[in-house]
């Protein structure tokens, strides 16, 4: 039987969100499923992505005849940026209302939340947006780590090449994990990606604090990490109590020393990692105590440990010897 897939574009689309998850059906359907893929957009107008390329489109969002299997919402970054469009919000609310699965990748996340899809739901989106997005709608439980999530029939995905994560996982639950595995091998990329997206953004706000005590905390700290810093030694070097030094910390960072200690040593081993260092000098120079305690930090924030990640986002040159 045929499954009808409706993908809802609009100007500034991310051509990965509309092209990721519509090679893995146009890939199903040459090992013998049959998803039949229609780009949709307000209007049925022609749009512009975010590479300047122009999609073609195949019908009117906002027709209230549309009918679709599958429903999916490509991300943008205007959709973080500001409002969401009434009439882009207005289809997409009614395309829901009528069709089975309800999906969103990366940022479309913004679009469903908008049309009151997410509410009282669990929801992933780019890590980058999961504050802002948490702000703006308060009735959607944001699980800001997640590649994509499940709730009922609607799912939601984590930025731009997680959508082929999802449409992935859309296969399996249509057709089995044997169909979905050959799609994977057959795109070469995980049918079940290790790791969370944590794993994909960066350790550390990049600001540094308004309070001078602060800055010369956050200095000692990034300057030697492998250093002892617990807090009476921190509150000593910024001449405050250890009282005043962990408010401080709680008001401003929303964390607390120990926390930020950690946070700066795993960054430093991440960096490490990166470079070509080994687990164990990573560990050394990050101040763990041995390679197995950066091991139990890594699958805890991670979900990988230390030797898969470094294989992953380690440099893509080649370093010959």
């Amino acid at each position: 039987m045929q499954h009808q897939v409706g993908l809802v574009v609009f100007d500034g689309v991310k051509l990965l969100d509309v092209a990721g998850p519509s090679e893995v059906f146009a890939e199903a359907n040459r090992m013998g499923a049959s998803y039949d893929l229609a780009l949709c957009s307000v209007g049925a107008r022609e749009v512009r992505s975010s590479t300047g390329m122009r999609i073609p489109v195949d019908a009117d969002a906002a027709d209230p005849g549309l009918r679709f299997d599958t429903v999916l919402v490509a991300g943008g970054d205007v959709l973080p940026e500001h409002p969401v469009d009434t009439g882009l919000r207005d289809a997409v609310a009614g395309l829901a209302a009528a069709s089975g699965r309800v999906c969103s990748i990366c940022t479309g996340a913004f679009v469903l939340a908008d049309a009151r899809v997410l509410d009282g739901r669990r929801a992933t989106t780019h890590w980058r947006h999961t504050k802002r997005f948490r702000d703006r709608y308060p009735a959607v439980t944001v699980q800001p780590d997640a590649i994509f999530v499940q709730d009922g029939a609607v799912f939601t995905s984590a930025g731009v090449s997680a959508g082929i994560d999802l449409a992935l996982a859309l296969l399996e639950d249509d057709h089995g994990d044997e169909l979905a595995r050959q799609v994977a091998q057959s795109l070469v990329v995980f049918l079940q990606r290790p790791g969370g997206q944590s794993q994909f953004s960066p350790p550390l706000p990049r600001l540094r604090p308004r309070k001078p005590v602060l800055r010369a905390v956050f200095d000692a700290v990034t300057a030697d990490p492998a250093a002892e810093h617990s807090i009476p030694k921190l509150a000593a070097q910024a001449s405050v109590s250890t009282r005043h030094l962990t408010r401080l910390f709680a008001d401003e960072l929303g964390t607390t020393p120990a926390k930020y200690v950690e946070s700066v040593r795993f960054a430093h081993a991440q960096a490490a990692l990166e470079r070509g260092h080994s687990v164990t000098e990573a560990a050394r120079g990050a101040g763990y105590g041995s390679p197995e305690s950066l091991r139990r930090a890594f699958v805890s924030r991670l979900g990988v440990p230390p030797r898969a990640y470094q294989q992953r986002f380690r440099s893509a040159r080649r370093h010959d010897a």
